[in-house]
């Protein structure tokens, strides 16, 4: 069974459709007990840095995401996801992230003359083998929404990148912890494989 935190985010229900076109049994929950009792579980998110830390704190979420990953219960953020598991945003300046991984998340380049938010399909690079891309090839194309992208402070956990006026950390691994900046909900039959992948981490 996927738990699929539930603390107010948008884009939650795409995420379970996704999983249940797999035949993954997916449930939206903020209950501890089925948290820390999950097989694997799925932090998502669209909206500000800021107000989905003050939502995890407010429905006492952050001492739980981090128990799930202490116990090494797979964990995959997406969009938003990815941003909290770090350590900061400069959307929202003086707020803290998860701190699960180290890195900043900064806004994406207003000078590239590209369009900010960063709406619509890329493709991705490979520097590092990552388990979520398996049977995947490189310069394949999914679907991204935002305004802030990652940097890690350890470049080994990237598994994928994409530009956009940068080089964006689109997709990162370490241990039982994944992230996608991209939407893999939304991202056709490439995104449905990265989440088969997952669920078979």
């Amino acid at each position: 069974m996927t738990a699929i935190i539930d603390y107010d985010a948008g884009n939650i229900k795409s995420v379970e459709k996704a999983l249940q076109a797999l035949g993954e049994n997916a449930v939206i929950t903020r209950d501890k007990d089925i948290l820390l009792h999950a097989d694997r579980v799925i932090l998502p998110g669209v909206g500000a840095f800021g107000d989905a830390m003050d939502k995890l704190h407010t429905y006492g979420l952050v001492e739980i995401i981090h128990q799930i990953v202490e116990k090494g219960i797979p964990f995959l953020g997406i969009c938003l996801g990815l941003q909290l598991l770090f350590d900061r945003s400069e959307e929202s300046p003086g707020v803290e992230g998860l701190g699960l991984l180290p890195g900043k998340i900064l806004r994406l380049p207003d000078d590239s003359g590209l369009k900010i938010p960063h709406i619509g399909w890329n493709s991705l690079k490979f520097p590092h083998d990552g388990r979520l891309f398996k049977g995947i090839e490189e310069e394949a194309y999914v679907y991204f929404v935002h305004s802030y992208y990652l940097k890690a402070a350890d470049e080994s956990v990237v598994k994928a990148t994409t530009e956009y006026g940068t080089i964006v950390h689109a997709s990162v691994e370490k241990d039982n912890l994944f992230a996608c900046q991209f939407h893999p909900e939304k991202s056709s039959e490439v995104g449905l494989q990265i989440l088969k992948n997952f669920i078979a981490v």
